[in-house]
């Protein structure tokens, strides 16, 4: 294959890269068939085997309008060469498709081929995948199977990033159709920019025709992986200098954690346990093959109205990463993966959970205490091992889930019990209890020094409001 760059051919050729932009479908023909010309006029007779064509993936930053999510994907963006960015959620089998089918006929002693194409491809209008038993003539035909052309081919569910999804909305995500050397480039829980052309699919059922609606696709040209190690913020001069002024501070970690939820009164250890957690520490992988983690993980516990839930949203609005969930309404599978069955194939698949997703990230379980046994066997060996492994309906993989988890759970008893033993109130297994590095106890005491404290410091942060802030 060759990679052609948009920003160096809009550099060179702004017209060809607009035209690329605006109408894919006749132009990638166009460049697949002259980088074949040239590959066949080289100097090397193995550039090029007989048979062979060229594929030419488009890479780069597309810019403006080109440059969406699974929820940018609109109307307008059909035909259209579209990059978009998310996390992979599903991925199907690779599965051949026919591209070129030899038939021979025994009356005629002579061969017949036949050319197919679908709704992904390119060039001509969508043929059908049946093979022809008769020629013209009404002459018998044998199919050569040996000599018919086939093509890998993959479907994958991209959905949107955890970070790009607006609060309180289900998050989008759209179909990609994956064919040649770009099946099996990445798996559940990738983060992937795929360039590719947005197509609608007609005529798939009746009530797609009765409504006008169909079935929309990204047919993918080129896809590759986000190094999410490599991604870092964007920092302005200004955020330099005022960084470096704070790191020669001497009181810099206390500084730093006094700024983790400052809405919220006290709790000055666990501030400093949410920082440390949000920096992570140091992961080491040794010579012998074994992992050990370098990512910190949490327990909260505490009496109702300490703020735990409050803590939480407020590491999860710092974080880069976070993925939010509760005890009640997870499941185990929900938590690491699970195993579904494919409605268009009826074949197994293999669907991301949120620590998954939430790979390099952090994890946020409210009312931890709240989730049932056995779903809370799912996470032990995600909390040590920092994978997910998977061995049922025929599917045996280990994914990667390299997270922190910060939890927040509830005593037995709702509230504290003073005279029963720290594992008494906790109700929580040792082997659960031993993978949390920081286990904190919240208490809410009755004592009206505490209580004036905090009222003080609740009207001091509202009487100093910017002017116009709601509430």
């Amino acid at each position: 294959h060759v990679q052609v760059d948009v920003r160096q051919l809009r550099r060179d050729y702004p017209d060809l890269a607009q035209q690329l932009l605006a109408r894919p479908s006749e132009v990638l023909p166009v460049l697949e068939q002259a980088a074949e010309a040239a590959a066949r006029h080289t100097d090397d007779p193995k550039a090029l085997l007989e048979g062979e064509s060229v594929a030419v993936h488009v890479v780069g930053n597309l810019g403006g309008r080109h440059h969406c999510t699974p929820r940018t994907l609109l109307a307008s963006s059909l035909n259209r060469l579209v990059c978009v960015e998310g996390i992979v959620t599903r991925c199907g089998a690779v599965r051949p498709k026919v591209q070129r089918s030899v038939h021979y006929c025994e009356a005629t002693k002579r061969f017949e081929q036949r050319e197919y194409r679908d709704a992904t491809s390119h060039q001509g209008l969508p043929t059908g995948a049946v093979y022809p038993t008769r020629d013209d003539a009404g002459h018998l035909l044998t199919t050569e199977y040996g000599l018919c052309q086939y093509r890998d081919s993959q479907t994958l569910a991209v959905q949107e990033a955890p970070e790009d999804a607006a609060p309180g909305v289900m998050p989008r995500s759209v179909e990609v159709a994956c064919e040649g050397a770009l099946v099996d480039r990445c798996k559940p829980g990738d983060r992937v920019r795929i360039v590719g052309v947005y197509r609608s699919l007609a005529g798939q059922s009746a009530k797609g025709v009765m409504n006008g609606t169909f079935r929309t696709l990204l047919v993918a040209n080129s896809v590759e992986l986000k190094d999410k190690e490599a991604s870092q913020p964007v920092f302005k001069s200004g955020d330099v200098r005022h960084i470096r002024a704070l790191s020669r501070r001497p009181d810099a970690f206390r500084v730093l954690a006094e700024s983790v939820a400052p809405s919220i009164y006290g709790h000055q250890s666990l501030k400093q346990a949410a920082l440390l957690l949000l920096l992570g520490g140091v992961e080491r992988n040794l010579p012998n093959g074994t992992h050990l983690r370098g990512d910190i993980n949490v327990l909260v516990v505490g009496d109702p109205g300490v703020a735990k839930s409050q803590l939480l949203r407020a590491v999860m609005g710092v974080a880069p990463l976070a993925i939010s969930t509760t005890g009640r309404g997870t499941s185990g599978a929900g938590l690491t993966a699970a195993v579904l069955t494919d409605r268009d194939t009826g074949e197994r698949r293999l669907e991301a959970g949120a620590m998954v997703l939430g790979d390099r990230g952090l994890v946020c379980i409210d009312e931890f205490d709240k989730m049932s046994e056995a779903d809370r066997v799912a996470i032990h060996e995600v909390m040590e091992q920092q994978t997910v492994t998977i061995s049922k309906a025929g599917i045996h993989t280990s994914l990667n889930a390299r997270c922190s988890v910060f939890a927040a759970a509830n005593p037995v008893m709702g509230t504290y019990d003073h005279n029963q033993s720290v594992a008494r109130n906790l109700s929580l297994p040792d082997s659960l209890l031993s993978r949390f590095d920081l286990l904190f106890i919240a208490l809410d005491r009755a004592q009206q020094a505490v209580d004036r404290s905090i009222s003080e410091h609740v009207l001091r942060m509202h009487q100093q409001a910017p002017v116009g802030l709601a509430g």
